[in-house]
Parts: structure tokens; C-alpha cells; sequence
């Protein structure tokens, strides 16, 4: 039997979430608004699904943050510093540093080496090095230079040290590095550097109690005068609250007055995750020209327990929507897909309690205000997202919705909303092969891939709600991919 329309790879590509032409993308990396245009890089596989692919960085630009310009492989594991991946990093611009008197970026990445022999690549046998490279117009990069090397971090840490976040601070340069101990603790290194070149190492920040065996992709958020530490706590599958996968993203609040770069012991009872989905990890912040902090993370897991994508996709994975982030007056972030998507909205429909509507295409920004107890959405008859007990559940309706060429294994989230209160508010974008889910004034979101095999969206509304307004979303997509 052939596949429909709903059933063939082109179907599942997305329209308004960034994702690979060809290969495995991961880690959003590099990301920045830079001469007026946004920069996304991202961890990238054009080769994939060879085994042992190269994986290195691919480049995406855009100037409204929902049309993009996929400019291929731009960072390549080609010296004998990074022969097994150039790994995750950052971008910072310098103002003025440019040899036409403009601002000049400089990329801030991980190499990685797995040393020939019988080793175990935590405590020996892996080289971890800091490089950079500096472009006077994100396109044409310099050289490689080396900042840091396996002998620059302390004598405690495991081969395990990546992921460089950099930002400039009371007149310095500062950076931080995810690492494992030898002792199997996650942690974050801080580094001072008078020009962001030569570097030296100024402290660590650990939680009072253990958490987790390493801490991948650390961020600094600023927002209102507070800080926050972001990261991706792994060994957390016995974490009650962590639905029995390793792999974690969140955030802890740096206490009030306080800067990360003073490396203060945090609190690991404090921490929150950014994401509740099925399919979310390794997110990363900047702040745009209009003073924004825009957060973009990777919808997928290192190890996910379940199918990342159907057989036979040249393709693997997408990032989520750009989300801008706010503080609450309790301290919380919350996030909210940017307005720019609103751009590719069509005309906007009305859906009643009770009722159905359907799309030609499995593209929709969906929003309900006033939910109550036990309304819900569901998509295709196989998503349902679910208001009841205080929260939100994602899910999808039975068994086989959960095998590959639908939810993948994926199965049941929930969360619960802050302090006991109901959700009143529900948003949800459906993007081909993409979900994203936001509830509570953006302090619960959920993310997960799915495959639908319907041609068209159906979308059904259940249980109590005060106003259902969607709109059939645009290909913000169609020619970057050459899509009709």
C-alpha cells in the first residue's frame, strides 16, 4: 500500500519550525541578532543516516524570525581538535570590531576527540577543547583558534567539559562550561578573561545536594535584575517528576543580589523545567535588538526512549518556535511563542464546545481562553490535551498512536499549574511534525513530535471554555525547501 499525502516525509515538514534539509539536526548553538539579522546555528549531520556521520554546525538566517535562509554545514569537525564532533557553543557580537568599523561576531564552540584505545571517555581517553572564530559578517568565518584544553580545567574535573555560554559583565568577559566531576557530580565552571581570548578559571557552580552526573548546555538568563542558571542536568530518571528519562532541561534562579559569575552554591529543590513535552532538551537564550530574551530549544532527547522519527525520513528533528521569556512576579519564566508567528495566521475561525473543525493541512495556531475542568483538544482524534486536576495533560488516545509513524512510544505528560490554581488559558501550534503547547500565561508548555497519517487536521473541542479562535497557519517554510 502507498503512502497519502499524511504518510510521506514531505508531509511532516514544518512550516514555521526550523529543522534540517537533509540529516540530524540537535543543538541550537550560536544564536544571535547580529547586523539585524538572526542567527540560528545548530548541532548538524548532513550525512545522517550514515553511521558515524560528521556532526558539526549548520547556519539558518532570518530577519523576521519565521522565513528562513538554510545555509548548509558552515562549521566542520576538520582539525585534529574536534575529529569526533564540533559540539555545542555560542556567539557573542563585539560593536564596532569589524574591519568596516561594524560590529564582528565571534563563535565560541566544544571539540571533541575520542582517543584511540580501551578507555572510557569520562576519565580518560576524550580531549575536550574550547575553540573560536571570529566573522566580520557571520558568513565568512576566520580561522580556528584554541582557548582551553583538557590541562586548563581542574584537577577534579572528568574528561567531560562543553557547551561554552559567553557574555561580557562588569567591564568583563565571562564563561561557562559544563562538566562532570570525578566523582560523578554535575557541575558548571566560570572563566574570567580581560578580551575573550585568553582565559582564567575563577570558580565553580554546584547545588548544595547532587544533581544529576553532568550538567550539558548552561546559560546565563538576566531578566529583570534577577539571573538564573539554565541547564541539562543528566541521570535523572529516578527524579519523580522526571517521567523516567536521563536527560533533563531547566533552570535554577541565582539567589536575589547575586551574579552567576560569583559562583554561588544553588539550590537544587528550586529547579524547574523549562518543558514538560515529550521531546525537548538543550535550549539556548539570546536577546535581540528590541531587548527581548528569545529562548529556542531542540524538540528531541540524546537518548529518547522512544522512535525520534518513522523509517525511511531523510531528515531527523526540529527546534522549537523562538519563545520569548518573562518573569513573574514570583520569580518564575514563562514563555510565549514571539508574535512575529502571527504573520502566517489565515483568516481567524470560531470553535464551539461540542464541535469539530478541519484544515486542509496540519498547520494551526489554536487559542482558547476561559478553559475550565475537563476541557479538551483534540487533533486528529489521537492528541488530546487536557485540562483536569489543577493542569494539563498531553496525550495521545490509544495504544497504537504511540508507535512509530504517529507519537513514536511518546504516551502521557502532565503538569500541575503553580499554587493549586486552575488554567484558564491554552494555546496550541501544530506544525506538520510539531507541537507545542502553552497553558497558564506560558508557565506550562509541553513539546513533542508526532506523525499524523489524516490529509487533513481535524481539531475538536470538548467541555467548558468562554472563546476557541484558530487560524490555518502559512508555510513560513515553502521556499526555503522548495515546497509548494
Amino acid at each position: 500500500m502507498g503512502m497519502t499525502k499524511a504518510t510521506s516525509p514531505s508531509s511532516w515538514r514544518c512550516g514555521f519550525h526550523l529543522m534540517p534539509p537533509v540529516g540530524w539536526l540537535n543543538d541550537p548553538n550560536g544564536l544571535c541578532q547580529f547586523r539585524g539579522v538572526y542567527h540560528v546555528f545548530h548541532q548538524y549531520s548532513p550525512a545522517w543516516p550514515e553511521p558515524n556521520a560528521p556532526r558539526g554546525w549548520g547556519h539558518a538566517t532570518s530577519r523576521d524570525l519565521v522565513h528562513w535562509e538554510h545555509h548548509g554545514m558552515v562549521i566542520a569537525p576538520d582539525t585534529d581538535d574536534e575529529t569526533h564532533g564540533s559540539y555545542s557553543g555560542c556567539a557573542v557580537v563585539l560593536p564596532g570590531a569589524a574591519a568596516d568599523g561594524g560590529d564582528a561576531l565571534r563563535l565560541y564552540y566544544t571539540g571533541n576527540v575520542k582517543e584511540p584505545g580501551d578507555y572510557d571517555c569520562i576519565r580518560s581517553g576524550r580531549r575536550a577543547t574550547q575553540l573560536m572564530i571570529e566573522t566580520d559578517d557571520g558568513f565568512a568565518l576566520g580561522p580556528k583558534r584554541v582557548l582551553m584544553r583538557n590541562g586548563d580545567y581542574p584537577i577534579t574535573c572528568s574528561c567531560h567539559v562543553r557547551d561554552p555560554k559567553v557574555w561580557r559583565e562588569g567591564g568583563a568577559w565571562w564563561m561557562i562550561l559544563g562538566a562532570r566531576d570525578l566523582f560523578d557530580r554535575g557541575f558548571v565552571l566560570v572563566y574570567r578573561s580581560d578580551d575573550g581570548v585568553a582565559w582564567a578559571f575563577h570558580g565553580q557552580v554546584r547545588t548544595r545536594d547532587d544533581f544529576g552526573y553532568m550538567w550539558e548546555c548552561p546559560d546565563r538568563i538576566a531578566l529583570d535584575g534577577r539571573e538564573y542558571l539554565s541547564f541539562c542536568p543528566q541521570g535523572m530518571e529516578e527524579r519523580p517528576w522526571a517521567c523516567g528519562l536521563r536527560d533533563q532541561a531547566g533552570y535554577l534562579p541565582v539567589p536575589e543580589g547575586a551574579r552567576l559569575a560569583d559562583a554561588p552554591v544553588l539550590d537544587a529543590a528550586a529547579f524547574r523545567r523549562w518543558d514538560a513535552g515529550f521531546d525537548f532538551y538543550a535550549p539556548q537564550t539570546f536577546t535581540d535588538d528590541a531587548g527581548r530574551t528569545i529562548l529556542i530549544g531542540w524538540m528531541g532527547l540524546p537518548e529518547p526512549p522512544y522512535a525520534s522519527a518513522p523509517a525511511g525520513m531523510d531528515w531527523c528533528h526540529c527546534l522549537t518556535v523562538p519563545r520569548v521569556l518573562s518573569r513573574a512576579a514570583d520569580g518564575a519564566i514563562t514563555q510565549a511563542p514571539v508574535p512575529e508567528l502571527e504573520a502566517l495566521r489565515g483568516p481567524e475561525r470560531e470553535l464551539e464546545p461540542g464541535g469539530a473543525l478541519k484544515l486542509a493541512d496540519h498547520r494551526a495556531d489554536i487559542v482558547l481562553a476561559g478553559v475550565g475542568e475537563g476541557t479538551v483538544l483534540t487533533l486528529d482524534g489521537v492528541l488530546e490535551v487536557r485540562c483536569e486536576n489543577g493542569g494539563v495533560t498531553l496525550s495521545f488516545a490509544d495504544a497504537a498512536a504511540g508507535e512509530a509513524g504517529v507519537g513514536g512510544g511518546r504516551a502521557r505528560r502532565s503538569c500541575a499549574a503553580d499554587g493549586g490554581r486552575a488554567v484558564r488559558d491554552l494555546r496550541v501550534l501544530v506544525d506538520g511534525s510539531a507541537v507545542e503547547v502553552f497553558a497558564d500565561g506560558g508557565r506550562i508548555v509541553f513539546a513533542t513530535r508526532w506523525f499524523p497519517r489524516a490529509d487533513e487536521l481535524t481539531i475538536a473541542l470538548a467541555g467548558a471554555c468562554e472563546r476557541a479562535r484558530l487560524w490555518a497557519m502559512g508555510d513560513g517554510m515553502a521556499a526555503t525547501w522548495g515546497a509548494a
